[in-house]
């Protein structure tokens, strides 16, 4: 996989679960289920679990808990990341566990899903991270920021001007695409809402994770959203 994550997916979207409830993850393979393009592979009971399973399987997304017994998501999405980077990673979070959410994106995530939320999400973002783009949801968007403002980083406001900083080193052409990699949109599908080839846009991302400063989709997106720069809404189907 390239540094601005684009694969390409032949086929059933392969994804492994894992988390230690059994309930939750019964809960996430029906809603995965609902979905004839994904086909859950394997269950896992722990990360240590997880990183096994996915070397057998070579899922192309894994689905992991934060919090688990033995081997906790975020070493389990460490090890998975550094030995099989084809395999993309969403995390499953619940309120309160914004560090954990800061180290996720750290060792690159791509995907950040609150357990609370829509089935919609989950599906979205398993489609998003498979298909080689960063998939932040709404809320966790927001509370990584607002973490972040709270954090000895700076005020929310101090973040929001160095962000602002950071972004106004970019073409205009590269915030269009920085916006739309806040929305968790893939290349392909940046391609055709700016109605340019797919290799343009890949070369834009590589660029703006450069300027940015940052290492992969997801962080680029939180830049996105702390300098204010919101995804635009989809077009119109008449």
């Amino acid at each position: 996989m390239s540094r601005d994550g684009t694969a390409t997916v032949a086929g059933p979207i392969r994804v492994l679960v894992a988390d230690d409830e059994p309930m939750i993850r019964a809960g996430v393979r029906a809603v995965l289920a609902t979905d004839p393009g994904i086909e859950v592979v394997a269950e896992a009971a722990d990360g240590h679990e997880a990183v096994e399973l996915v070397r057998a399987h070579r899922p192309h997304v894994a689905v992991l808990d934060v919090r688990m017994p033995r081997t906790d998501g975020i070493d389990a999405a460490a090890e998975i990341r550094r030995t099989l980077p084809g395999t993309g990673v969403v995390m499953l979070t619940t309120f309160g566990e914004d560090d954990y959410i800061l180290r996720a994106l750290g060792i690159g995530a791509a995907g950040f899903l609150i357990k609370s939320g829509e089935p919609e999400e989950l599906l979205a973002g398993v489609r998003a991270v498979a298909d080689g783009a960063a998939y932040l949801s709404p809320k966790v968007a927001a509370r990584v920021v607002a973490h972040l403002a709270s954090t000895g980083a700076g005020a929310l406001a101090e973040r929001r001007g160095a962000a602002r900083e950071r972004v106004a080193g970019l073409t205009p052409r590269e915030r269009e695409v920085l916006a739309h990699l806040g929305g968790g949109l893939s290349n392909g599908q940046i391609a055709r809402r700016l109605h340019l080839v797919e290799g343009t846009v890949k070369a834009h991302v590589s660029s703006v994770l450069a300027r940015l400063g940052v290492d992969n989709r997801a962080a680029a997106a939180v830049v996105a959203h702390e300098a204010g720069i919101l995804p635009p809404p989809p077009p119109e189907h008449r």
